[in-house]
């Protein structure tokens, strides 16, 4: 494990550091007025990627699993396009990357598995194909917790066999979060101004959080989902990490085929806005909930009020019911995908639960699988339990949670996560704080954004807003006016510090 700890108060790759703190909005500006271009940007950030990222670099961020063989020559065509005045769209010479359980032509596609590497990806995901379109270049795909996390209870986020474990770049013994933990880590390390993660419970709004950047997890449905590997698709749907609030409602407009959010991003758009506090979502970390009744207090002058809001919590109950539906709809939604997903290989769960048992040493070195043993043991959607439990479920969350909720609000704001816990192969993940704020919104479908909101003990936190399905314009309103009241990204506190374990 990481021991010790040095720190390294400069960028780790000065080469690259003046592209890798760009955000998307400078980065496009930039490409625009002529003052560089993609295939420039392209080769400092593999450059970077090389120098930083790669297991056997000094910093082993391990944030990217691979990087796509024709990001140099698309850059280079973008450039062309451009000098021609043809520009595809918002995104165009920009280079992002895509957690590596999406789709994309000439990335493995392996969800972080073993069962799955080497199954070439033959056609590029809906998500995929709008992002070319819109002028993007895919620059590879980011590491993940292992089947989006949902392979064991004792699981540590960041850890996948394919992609080993990712750092944090804050400090690399603490977790980048999961699932979309490569995602979260190579945004905020500079490896890329946008990374695309996806998220059933927290897997986006966690490594927003813990690394320092932006994260928005849409309604379910409003971005495509399809040539993802699944969980639930109840509860699965990808979304943006970004380095500010503007730049993710320029990818999710993307992403979703929207022209109403980008809009949102201006001064008094959350004039109008109720915005409900709500203490039964509160970390229990005292630091923590003290930045974030200090991002409340910067929040207020921006919006209509800002009040108390009680919910239930999200008690052993409504966890135990939301693990029944997870693992019923992970039977019958991975066994879809897998059988139909071209290459030999594994075609349903049980398969997988048979790959990594005789796998053992690569894949169940540091916990086990029970969740997708259970998944393959049960009967889907068509059980009795899963349909009972997905009834509880909803009821709590839409008739005794949110609803009530959002009758007073608009928009309901709680911390998201305690700073950065150490990585733990052994024990697993140490979560004493935070996550609550997921749940609801995570069994209706219904959207939250995470903006950074302060430092904790040298770590970043993050503040979530949760709104109604389809409210996404109102969210990024009230977190770009959020992000402008606390303008901690101008003053350069969401630079990581770069705190690197000595290895012994």
């Amino acid at each position: 494990m990481r021991q010790s700890v040095a720190m390294t108060p400069t960028d780790p790759h000065p080469a690259s550091a003046a592209v890798a703190s760009l955000t998307l909005t400078e980065l496009a500006a930039a490409l625009g007025e002529g003052s560089t271009t993609s295939g420039e940007v392209t080769s400092d950030l593999l450059d970077r990627v090389a120098a930083i990222d790669a297991a056997d670099s000094p910093l082993a961020i391990q944030a990217v699993i691979a990087v796509s063989v024709d990001a140099l020559s698309i850059a280079t065509e973008r450039d062309s396009e451009r000098a021609d005045g043809r520009v595809r769209g918002p995104l165009h010479g920009v280079p992002v990357l895509v957690k590596d359980n999406i789709e994309a032509v000439g990335l493995p596609g392996t969800a972080g598995s073993l069962a799955l590497a080497g199954r070439a990806v033959t056609s590029d995901a809906p998500i995929i194909a709008r992002l070319r379109a819109a002028g993007a270049v895919v620059l590879g795909s980011t590491n993940l917790s292992e089947w989006a996390n949902f392979r064991s209870p004792h699981s540590t986020s960041g850890w996948s066999a394919v992609g080993g474990l990712t750092g944090n770049p804050w400090s690399l013994d603490r977790s980048a979060g999961g699932s979309s933990s490569g995602s979260g880590a190579a945004v905020a390390a500079g490896l890329a101004p946008v990374a695309i993660g996806t998220e059933t419970n927290g897997s986006i709004t966690c490594p927003a959080a813990l690394n320092g950047v932006v994260g928005l997890k849409p309604t379910v449905g409003s971005v495509s989902a399809r040539q993802v590997v699944p969980i639930s698709a109840s509860q699965d749907v990808p979304g943006p990490l970004t380095r500010s609030v503007l730049d993710a409602a320029i990818v999710y407009e993307v992403l979703a085929g929207r022209d109403d959010c980008v809009a949102a991003c201006v001064p008094d758009s959350a004039a109008t806005v109720r915005v409900g506090v709500v203490d039964q979502w509160l970390s229990g970390h005292s630091g923590t909930d003290a930045a974030f009744a200090s991002a409340v207090e910067a929040l207020t002058p921006s919006v209509a009020s800002t009040l108390p809001v009680y919910v239930p919590p999200n008690d052993g109950q409504v966890l135990a019911d939301q693990v029944t539906v997870l693992v019923g709809e992970m039977r019958d939604d991975l066994d879809s995908y897998l059988s139909g997903r071209p290459g030999p290989g594994v075609r349903a769960v049980s398969d997988v639960v048979d790959f990594n048992e005789a796998h053992a040493q690569g894949e169940l070195r540091w916990f086990g699988q029970e969740y997708l043993a259970q998944a393959a043991a049960c009967g889907g959607r068509a059980d009795d339990a899963y349909q009972q439990a997905r009834a509880r479920n909803v009821e709590f969350a839409r008739d005794a949670c949110l609803g009530p909720a959002f009758e007073r609000a608009d928009v309901l704001v709680a911390p998201a996560y305690q700073p950065a816990w150490k990585s733990d192969l052994v024990h697993g993940d140490q979560i004493s704080g935070g996550g609550s704020v997921c749940t609801p919104a995570a069994i209706l479908g219904w959207p939250i954004l995470t903006v950074p909101m302060g430092i904790v003990d040298g770590l970043p936190v993050g503040i979530s807003l949760v709104g109604r399905a389809g409210t996404e314009p109102l969210l990024l309103a009230v977190g770009h006016a959020l992000e402008q009241a606390l303008g901690l990204r101008e003053s350069g506190a969401l630079r990581p510090v770069w705190r690197v374990p000595m290895r012994g």
